[in-house]
């Protein structure tokens, strides 16, 4: 980490970037292109990469002088698996090619990113997944095998992909980690219709998809190791996100709640200010934990703060519906259309409803991570797994 970067030089090569690229005559990506060359784009990355070797907390001072600015942002939202997953794991696992080739577009938002991982047989198991990626004489790989539960599948260039590669190694063991790309023929991408009528997100068909062997991230065989990379910045991204006061599904419960006085009663009122003090402690709390990450990787406390977001989110949706009566039963439009993201917000209580039932789901289960939490934040004993020494190739599925 660089002792010369600190808040005064950050403050002047953010201004430096303004006065040669104005956000007012400069168009969104080559604007974008530009910061992320300046170092400006993840400050805490390495020189060249989109930072300066800084310090992660110098990244705020960046951002609230661009927002004072009106400078355009890279869009995050509609991005976030390439810059909350795919990003650090190439950070941490890719070649310098492989850096060079994928961080900048992964950042500028030109090329939008998929997590091939959860099987219809490996979701909360998943180090059982059964994809299969043989080697050739080249050196190159060919993958076939099937994948669910992908969002933004269907408008992604690139995924990341896990694949096992040694059906006589234990499952944790045999599986290695890849770059896939999303245009090989081979890639027939699916739409899953969800209770809400939309279909964010997809199951994909893999069929003789050929990868060269450069796209590898780690070694062969260390796949699962380079996975949890991924893992724990997913649900760290999905649990602490950061949101303002009363941001999130507490929003529109509170304003419903205050605009309405005819739709109050005194229980309603006692779970309205329950669930508002716990969405404000798990806010602070996300703060602490993107405080933590400046030391470092994210640890297993971010499958806490997962379990939070999910319990939360399902609670408070809960509420809405029942303080809106009749009301909060309407959901107008089943029509499946294929959203690049999931936005909660211009949507009904009917809606917000329904969506949060997979928050528990999605990015891990509740189950698994409870099981993360007992183990590796407790230290209480992990549960007996049998399975553990055993080739993937004998266990019974």
């Amino acid at each position: 980490m660089s002792p010369a970067v600190d808040a005064t030089e950050v403050r002047r090569r953010t201004h430096e970037l303004l006065a040669a690229h104005p956000p007012a005559t400069t168009g969104r990506t080559d604007f974008l292109k530009a910061r992320f060359d300046a170092g400006l784009a993840w400050v805490h990355y390495p020189e060249g990469l989109g930072g300066l070797d800084a310090p992660r907390s110098l990244q705020q001072v960046v951002d609230a002088e661009l927002a004072a600015a009106d400078a355009p942002d890279n869009d995050p939202r509609r991005i976030g698996i390439g810059l909350g997953m795919a990003a650090p794991t190439i950070l941490g696992f890719g070649t310098d090619e492989q850096k060079r080739r994928f961080l900048r577009p992964l950042w500028v938002g030109e090329e939008v990113w998929c997590q091939l991982f959860s099987e219809p047989g490996a979701g909360s198991d998943l180090a059982a997944l059964a994809t299969r990626a043989v080697q050739g004489d080249d050196g190159d790989w060919t993958v076939d095998g099937q994948k669910v539960w992908t969002s933004s599948a269907h408008v992604a260039r690139w995924a990341i992909l896990i694949a096992r590669t040694d059906p006589d190694l234990p499952k944790h063991r045999g599986i290695s980690y890849f770059i896939c790309d999303m245009t090989d023929p081979g890639v027939d991408v699916r739409p899953l219709r969800q209770i809400t009528g939309e279909a964010e997100f997809n199951e994909v068909f893999l069929s003789g998809v050929r990868i060269p062997d450069s796209h590898r991230l780690g070694p062969v065989g260390e796949g699962w190791k380079v996975a949890q990379t991924t893992l724990m910045n997913e649900r760290v991204s999905i649990g602490g996100s950061r949101i303002p006061r009363e941001g999130g599904m507490i929003g529109p419960v509170s304003t419903t709640w205050r605009e309405r006085p005819g739709l109050r009663t005194h229980d309603t009122h006692q779970r309205l200010l329950t669930l508002w003090v716990e969405a404000e402690v798990a806010r602070l709390t996300g703060e602490r934990l993107r405080q933590q990450l400046v030391a470092g990787q994210p640890g297993p406390e971010g499958s806490g703060m997962k379990l939070a977001f999910a319990r939360l989110n399902q609670e408070i949706s809960g509420l809405e519906v029942e303080l809106l009566g009749d009301e909060g039963l309407l959901y107008g439009d089943w029509t499946m259309v294929r959203p690049e993201l999931v936005d909660f917000t211009g949507r009904d209580a009917g809606y917000r409803y329904l969506r949060s039932k997979g928050n528990s789901i999605e990015g891990g289960t509740s189950e698994v991570l409870l099981n993360i939490v007992a183990e590796r934040v407790l230290g209480l004993p992990a549960e007996p797994r049998n399975d553990k020494d055993v080739a993937w190739k004998d266990l019974s599925r």
